[in-house]
């Protein structure tokens, strides 16, 4: 019948052992008081559960699974990139996700490299700092020297840099020139996201569901958030 949520399977080796199906239903439950419930009727299919996709960091595997009314869910098994938007910047980037950082339900999640809504995550700053730099003509991430014994091979590389930007800028139009200097006036970047580009790496949360719908997108962690998630991964290290 369509009725039942599941088929009660039974296992060859104990006849008396039921393998039960996943279900959403509340019949089974207790009441508020804590009195039983009396099971007056049977599973319904619009209860039914399924397996949790545990979608994993790895290379992209999506199967689909067909749902009530005939639609279709994206159960994604495996995920390496999705679309990442800069809120400050009004901006969206389809970048690499690096590692899974932190999960505030459950550490397991993070150890496995589950992805799920509202972990956090790390994603390549490579798309957003090519972004930045052509849209307000300025370089993020650039290291400090590393020794004095470099310093000489840094100085002809900088010169061969220089000269490089020099002939950049000559291609520049005056237009364009006016058009970024225009873009300094409403400039702003924290301390803390340069700090992030200077490693190559960016806290992203998760804001779509991979299990559903079968995408990892989510957005740039700033201001007030940024710094909650920060002291929550120190106070995890300082353990």
């Amino acid at each position: 019948s369509t009725l039942f949520t599941f088929i009660i399977l039974r296992d060859r080796r104990s006849p008396h052992r039921h393998l039960m199906g996943i279900s959403r239903d509340s019949v089974h439950k207790r009441r508020l008081t804590g009195g039983k419930k009396k099971v007056w009727r049977k599973k319904r299919k619009y209860e039914m559960g399924r397996q949790p996709a545990n979608t994993k960091l790895g290379l992209k595997r999506i199967h689909t699974v067909r749902v009530r009314g005939g639609n279709y869910k994206y159960r994604a098994l495996r995920l390496e990139s999705g679309n990442f938007s800069w809120g400050s910047e009004a901006i969206t980037r389809k970048s690499r996700i690096l590692d899974v950082v932190y999960n505030a339900s459950n550490n397991e999640l993070v150890r496995t490299k589950t992805l799920v809504k509202n972990a956090i995550i790390q994603v390549d700053s490579t798309p957003f700092r090519q972004w930045y730099e052509q849209h307000y003509g300025i370089v993020l991430g650039k290291k400090k020297k590393r020794a004095a014994k470099d310093e000489e091979a840094e100085e002809a590389e900088g010169e061969a840099k220089t000269d490089a930007a020099d002939k950049a800028d000559v291609k520049k139009s005056n237009h364009v020139k006016r058009k970024i200097e225009k873009r300094q006036e409403g400039r702003k970047l924290e301390t803390a996201l340069y700090e992030q580009f200077t490693a190559g790496r960016l806290y992203v949360a998760i804001s779509s569901r991979p299990g559903q719908s079968g995408r990892c997108d989510g957005y740039i962690l700033e201001g007030k958030e940024l710094e909650f998630y920060q002291k929550k991964l120190q106070k995890k290290k300082a353990k």
